[in-house]
Formats: structure tokens, C-alpha cells, sequence
């Protein structure tokens, strides 16, 4: 019953997301809030607020900072973290460096869209996952000189 509820919700999430690619309008302008956000908006007046842990966290690119338990991929540490510049790349989407110096992901305006669609699920579905492994969205506290 498990696996039969586990693959309907995995077709749900793999239909949302070609629906959301299929259906992105044109995006009309793109604003950077640094180092804490930035904003979206589309043709169709819809309109994203995406902050700068919400977007690092699901960075589009491979990154070595992430924690892999078992199969899943997991970013921790990261409720600070800012946006340092957004660098346009075409005409289809920007790289985003943030202050923890990672810089490789390219965010499509199709993926801000499909970022902002779905990121109340996502932010939830992070923190579920973070919970399970016992791990935090704040960075870990550095060791001082005296505690070494």
C-alpha cells in the first residue's frame, strides 16, 4: 500500500512538473533583492518572492557541499546564506553567486517559474528531510581556537 501511495505521488509531482515546463509564459521582469531575494514576475502577472536559501538549496547544479544520505542529495546550513550578483546568461536565465562562493547553478526563467510554483512543497518537503537525517537549516557553529 506504501509503495502504490509512494508511486502515485512521484506520477502527481512528475506530471506537475511537465505541466508547469509546458505552461510557463514569458517572463516580464527579473529583480535581484540582495543579498536576500529576488523577485519574478511573468506575462500572465503571476509574480515569485524567492529567497536566497530557498533558491541555493535547490540550485539546478551539482554542488560538493551536498550531503548525500542514502539516495538523497541534502543542503544543511543554509538560513543565511545571501546573494552576492545574479549574471544574466542568454536570454533564458541568470547564475546566481551566493556569499558561500557557490556559483555554478543557472536558474532558466522556466525553472524560477516552476520554483515558485511548487516552493511552499518544497520548502516543506526540505525541512521534513533535514528533520529525518538531524540536521538544521542554520549553519553549524565553527569551533573557536580555545575549543581545539
Amino acid at each position: 500500500m506504501a509503495t502504490r501511495f509512494r508511486l502515485v505521488m512521484a506520477m502527481q509531482r512528475t506530471i506537475q512538473r511537465i505541466h508547469t515546463l509546458v505552461d510557463t509564459p514569458r517572463l516580464k521582469s527579473f529583480s535581484l533583492n540582495a543579498p536576500r531575494s529576488v523577485d519574478v514576475e511573468y506575462a500572465n502577472g503571476i509574480k515569485f518572492s524567492l529567497s536566497a536559501e530557498f533558491l541555493r538549496v535547490y540550485s539546478p547544479a551539482a554542488d560538493g557541499k551536498i550531503r548525500s544520505i542514502g539516495s538523497e542529495k541534502v543542503i544543511s546550513g543554509r538560513r543565511h546564506v545571501g546573494i552576492m550578483s545574479a549574471e544574466p546568461v542568454g536570454n533564458y536565465g541568470v547564475r546566481i553567486v551566493f556569499d558561500d562562493l557557490h556559483k555554478t547553478g543557472i536558474y532558466s526563467w522556466d525553472y524560477f517559474f516552476n520554483l515558485g510554483s511548487n516552493k511552499f512543497t518544497l520548502m516543506r518537503n526540505y525541512i521534513k528531510t533535514l528533520k529525518k537525517h538531524g540536521l538544521s537549516r542554520d549553519p553549524s557553529k565553527r569551533k573557536s581556537s580555545k575549543d581545539l
